[in-house]
């Protein structure tokens, strides 16, 4: 088993969970949470993005200025991975592709409860 860390764009959510649903439909074998997330990339490497000052006006360069983002995080099976790894790109994507379209961490995910049933493992999910 496999969790999915994305952080995307809030306006590519609908998209994201469309892919995932056409790449997954037949498992049926992925979950989705969605929270509001605020952060931002590599220091200037986003072309005009807004700077915050981190000191007093003495010439200090500052760090660019959180933006809203969602983070998904997704549980699914291993021979799932791959799909929806796919999937998560093509609807996150804006275009060729621009800085902020977010990213995709994949970590083990050691075991997986179903609190209802006590299901564990891979039928958890």
């Amino acid at each position: 088993m496999k969790l999915i860390i994305a952080v995307i764009r809030p306006e590519r959510l609908e998209a994201v969970e469309e892919a995932l649903r056409s790449a997954l439909e037949e498992h049926d074998r992925f979950r989705l949470t969605v929270q509001p997330v605020e952060g931002h990339g590599r220091a200037g490497s986003e072309p005009g993005a807004p700077f915050q000052s981190t000191g007093p006006a003495t010439g200090e360069t500052g760090r660019p200025a959180p933006s809203l983002h969602l983070q998904l995080t997704i549980g699914v099976n291993e021979s799932h991975l791959e799909s929806a790894l796919s999937a998560i790109l093509s609807g996150a994507r804006t275009g060729a592709g621009e800085p902020g379209d977010g990213k995709i961490f994949v970590l083990p995910l050691e075991d997986c409860l179903r609190i209802r049933t006590g299901e564990r493992g891979d039928w958890a999910i």
